[in-house]
């Protein structure tokens, strides 16, 4: 039952390559399957990952199942959007937001 979709999984495993190495900013989905907030905002973040695929990477990873990166970089709220650039944390979105609301926030990545 694989979907297609825009947005990356990434783990503890992966993160390096998924978003710490990448070449364009990469938006990072923190979330938990029991965590409604961040189900209701899961097709919004999808939505963006398809509309700027071409400026901005979207990649998820569930904090249950990766406890290093989520302690690594102190995920205590979720759902929590991190953005990546070069390596580092340039902007931080905590909690469930409507799309235009998103967009405002990631324009510096997307415009």
């Amino acid at each position: 039952m694989a979907e297609t979709t825009a947005t990356i999984a990434t783990t503890d495993a992966t993160f390096e390559d998924d978003v710490l190495t990448s070449d364009k900013p990469v938006l990072v989905d923190f979330w938990a399957v029991w965590c409604g907030p961040c189900r209701a905002v899961a097709p919004v973040v999808e939505e963006i990952a398809t509309q700027y695929a071409d400026r901005l990477k979207v990649v998820k990873l569930n904090t249950d199942e990766n406890p290093g990166v989520s302690a690594r970089y102190g995920i205590t709220s979720i759902p929590s959007l991190y953005v990546f650039q070069n390596g580092e944390v340039v902007k931080t979105i905590i909690g469930a937001k409507p799309k235009p609301v998103l967009v405002r926030e990631l324009s510096d990545f997307i415009s």
